[in-house]
């Protein structure tokens, strides 16, 4: 099952934590763009799914859908226009593996 382009309406930004020196040596953590303005659909849960979603992780709020892209981990964060997702983890596809990633997230600050 392939994914058709008009579904994947949103723009995300994939961010992973990096480490900046200041001028003291202190080291600063900041988030920054692994992957920028990616073609995604969020898909917030039904009551159902929500419910049924509280019995094993408590706190999922929605579904992110994206082309597949390797690399990817739940230490990353996901920004889509200020709003910061948290992934709970990566699904693969059904049939390939290779043809788009399911996130289930949580939503809320991710300061590290």
């Amino acid at each position: 099952m392939s994914i058709s382009a008009g579904r994947l309406r949103h723009r995300i930004d994939i961010e992973q934590k990096s480490y900046n020196q200041d001028s003291s040596g202190d080291m600063i953590a900041s988030w920054a763009a692994l992957y920028s303005n990616v073609p995604s659909s969020i898909e917030p849960l039904s009551a159902r799914e929500f419910l049924a979603a509280q019995n094993t992780q408590s706190q999922v709020v929605a579904r992110v859908i994206i082309r597949y892209r390797s690399g990817l981990n739940a230490t990353m964060r996901i920004n889509h226009n200020g709003t910061i997702y948290n992934p709970a983890g990566f699904l693969s596809d059904k049939i390939s593996g290779l043809e788009y990633l399911t996130i289930p997230v949580t939503a809320g600050t991710n300061e590290g």
